[in-house]
């Protein structure tokens, strides 16, 4: 993750930094003390630090849900926050492991690059990627943050996502990457019904010259859209003409990784709805 600091190129004061490491040693030790606990003194005396440091330090934690006070004896332990973030720490590899064997399946099926995608914070990340014979020497999209309106993994990312992340990305500013990039909201938001109704998505040099691409979803347990799995490569080899078809092998492998991730269908999702 970047900071606003290091996004704008700003330097970090090292008294900052030294509280950033004392607080995650904090964490370390209350992981390691379980549920016995420490108090502020006990952990002072861990970290080599007045009484007061230890206490601003365990009061940030604790705002964050990352630390909670056993009341009956004054003491802490790790807060539900630490539970939450494993929890989605879990979810993203199990959502890796399950997906690999489909995309390399997908890569081969259909010779381009495969990538699995997630949304991050009003962007997509890619956190998976398989190469197929007509693209060993690609570019290497995984852990890049791209743009939800001109990929064809946002597009799915954003047109089953919940309606305040919808209304964020189309009140917001849409950056035109090249000429074919849809910068107007409304004309976005036709394209977002579009890709509800047929099931996949498909960009035509939205986001770089000479690059399209195709994306379908893939669901989690409970029927929510969770990530899209998607093909990209050079509009003269993933041409137009072809994306109904690449599209139908990517909505198979999108329902295959759902299936493996404990979804079983559209009665499913109704259940889930209601």
């Amino acid at each position: 993750m970047t900071t606003d600091s290091a996004r704008y190129g700003r330097e970090v004061a090292p008294s900052q930094v030294q509280s950033v490491d004392r607080a995650i040693a904090i964490l370390y030790l209350l992981a390691e003390r379980g549920s016995e606990g420490l108090g502020v003194t006990e952990v002072a005396a861990e970290l080599g630090v007045h009484k007061s440091t230890a206490f601003r330090l365990i009061t940030a934690l604790e705002n964050g849900d990352l630390v909670e006070q056993l009341e009956e004896r004054g003491k802490y332990h790790l807060g539900r926050g630490v539970v939450r973030l494993a929890g989605a720490t879990t979810a993203q590899l199990e959502l890796s492991t399950e997906s690999r064997p489909v995309c390399k399946r997908l890569a081969t099926e259909l010779g381009e690059t495969v990538n699995l995608a997630i949304a991050d914070a009003g962007a997509v990340t890619n956190i998976l990627q398989e190469y197929g014979s007509s693209a060993v020497s690609g570019r290497n999209w995984t852990g890049q943050r791209t743009p939800m309106h001109a990929t064809a993994s946002g597009k799915v990312l954003l047109a089953w996502a919940d309606g305040e992340t919808v209304a964020e990305v189309l009140t917001g500013d849409l950056d035109e990457y090249t000429s074919e990039t849809i910068t107007d909201a409304p004309a976005l938001a036709a394209e977002l019904k579009k890709v509800r109704t047929q099931g996949w998505a498909c960009t035509t040099e939205e986001f770089e010259l000479g690059l399209n691409a195709v994306a379908a979803p893939v669901r989690g347990a409970t029927g929510d859209v969770v990530a899209a799995v998607g093909v990209s490569g050079p509009s003269y080899r993933l041409s137009v003409e072809s994306f109904a078809e690449v599209a139908d092998h990517l909505v198979q492998g999108g329902r295959e990784i759902s299936s493996r991730l404990g979804y079983f269908g559209a009665a499913q999702r109704e259940r889930s709805n209601n």
